[in-house]
């Protein structure tokens, strides 16, 4: 214990810490109670066992233990409080532990009896060493360790409150399911498992991060996804080297790669239909426990624009809708920038008494045309994120007060022009209609402003053109985002820009590691021409 504390409060140490600004590597366990310490084998000896226990948890408050005697032999029982049901655990365990003979007992006859002779729990496992321990012990499990066996048993019996299921609160539908998913991962594999009772749905189950081991799952179809796509998302989760992982959001990165793109090409849900929908064709789900969104990989850029309502909907009402999404998001993102332009560049654009309104009211404004732009956009993200953030009561007074001033006030004071109200109005409704692309066109549309008041419609056409070559570069696990759109594919495009009736959808069976451009089938491509 005392080399433990010199090392860490050594002169060498808190200079190397100070020359890196506070920071340590993630790989190198800090501090007592490391999880590199614990990976040890349990002793025999119960009351070492449970020396070290606390040891290694610091004794802390909310670790439960109690030993008692089975047929003469000690077992000691640890538990986390809060985490496990108590009616379960005093009927299914403590009572037949107590009422229990085993004649000429010791300790592994008691092991063998817990483990061959009872069912405690259904999720009921053995482990070896105190990192096991403890992952068991802090994910609500009971645990039993007996006196003479160096082995424990954890037994499931979790009992700790979560929220129930309720609908999505981001993917709002009509005529679809109301059910999304919820933080504990098990509650959400049984909604996936509802929906597709099929054998070759598989479960694949890691722990994450050094410290708060969170629970992740993988969710694919054995026989649709791609070998090569799953053994490609395991060796990207199995660099993570965060610390603790708490949302979806910490897994994105490592998913992702290192792309110089505003767009993401991991995909995210809160309904079950919907990630059952997308492994169907290929896709690999990815499920984190203490989050109700789901991740989804690969993810095509035109998925942004579809919801399950399209599916339930008269093929060419969901047709205009998708195609009403595509517009929305070009006036998010180019519709300042293009206002910028052409009414400081071409203004011979524009009709007559149209321009001559605009000249009108940005005739008493001190601004130019770009700064007024950027100003009132960047005003509108403040008071959104404030109403966002804000508790609710207090989020609509945030809407009412920014309506007040930018709308009315604003314009009568002469800082900005009343058309620029229209614009700024018309962009942020578009840029709502597609939430998932929220991010990318708030950030856009400050570049294409800069771009059409610096070089007008010339800055806005190369700026489109860049955007669309970095679109269409981007990959996901070997698959181009912009695929059936490029590269092309007539047959693929029934169900992207417009959607075909299901009995055209249901013809043929859509699979990502067949789309044009895919690089899953280079080798079975090769081996065909050979």
């Amino acid at each position: 214990m005392n080399n433990i504390w010199k090392e860490m409060f050594s002169s060498q140490n808190n200079k190397k810490a100070q020359e890196q600004g506070g920071l340590f590597d993630s790989s190198i366990p800090q501090g007592v109670g490391s999880r590199k310490d614990a990976q040890v084998r349990l002793q025999k000896d119960l009351m070492e066992n449970m020396v070290k226990i606390r040891a290694f948890s610091q004794n802390t408050s909310d670790l439960l233990d109690r030993q008692i005697e089975v047929s003469g032999v000690k077992v000691g029982i640890l538990m986390c409080e809060g985490m496990i049901n108590l009616q379960m655990f005093t009927q299914i365990m403590v009572r037949p532990l107590s009422e229990v003979s085993i004649p000429n007992a010791d300790g592994e006859a008691v092991a063998h009896w817990v483990s061959k002779n009872t069912i405690f729990s259904g999720d009921q496992k053995e482990f070896f060493t105190y990192d096991e321990l403890f992952t068991f012990l802090m994910a609500g499990f009971v645990i039993l360790l007996i006196d003479g066996v160096d082995r424990g048993i954890a037994c499931g019996m979790q009992g700790f409150n979560f929220r129930s299921v309720s609908e999505p609160s981001t993917e709002m539908n009509i005529t679809g399911s109301r059910e999304g998913f919820v933080e504990p991962v098990r509650i959400n594999q049984t909604m996936i498992r509802r929906r597709i009772r099929s054998p070759s749905l598989k479960f694949e189950m890691y722990p994450v991060g050094q410290k708060s081991r969170t629970d992740i799952c993988l969710v694919y179809l054995t026989d649709t996804a791609d070998p090569k796509l799953v053994q490609a998302v395991r060796e990207k989760l199995s660099n993570l080297s965060s610390d603790i992982v708490l949302s979806q959001g910490y897994l994105s990165p490592y998913l992702e790669g290192n792309p110089k793109s505003p767009f993401s090409s991991v995909g995210t849900t809160e309904r079950p239909d919907t990630l059952c929908a997308k492994i169907n064709e290929g896709r690999i789900g990815i499920l984190v426990d203490g989050t109700p969104f789901a991740l989804i990989v690969p993810y095509l850029f035109s998925e942004h624009f579809q919801s399950m309502d399209d599916y339930s909907y008269r093929p060419y009402y969901g047709s205009f809708i998708r195609l009403l999404k595509y517009f929305a998001f070009f006036l998010s993102v180019f519709l300042p920038g293009l206002y910028v332009a052409i009414t400081v560049f071409s203004p011979q654009m524009l009709p007559d008494s149209l321009l001559f309104n605009i000249a009108a009211s940005e005739q008493q404004t001190p601004f130019s045309m770009m700064t007024e732009a950027f100003i009132i956009h960047l005003i509108y993200e403040i008071m959104r994120e404030a109403g966002l953030r804000l508790p609710r009561p207090v989020g609509h007074a945030v809407s009412i007060i920014g309506a007040l001033v930018i709308g009315d006030a604003a314009v009568q004071a002469g800082i900005i022009g009343s058309s620029m109200v229209m614009v700024v109005a018309l962009t942020a409704l578009s840029s709502f209609v597609v939430p998932s692309l929220y991010e990318p066109a708030a950030v856009l549309k400050f570049v294409f402003i800069i771009v059409g008041g610096t070089w007008g419609l010339f800055g806005i056409s190369v700026g489109f053109v860049l955007l669309l070559c970095n679109l269409c570069a981007l990959e996901s696990f070997g698959i181009p985002i912009m695929a059936p759109t490029s590269p092309w594919s007539a047959a693929d495009l029934r169900d992207n820009f417009w959607r075909s009736s299901w009995k055209k959808l249901g013809k043929l069976r859509l699979h990502v590691q067949n789309l044009p451009g895919s690089r899953l089938n280079e080798n079975k491509e090769d081996k065909k021409s050979c």
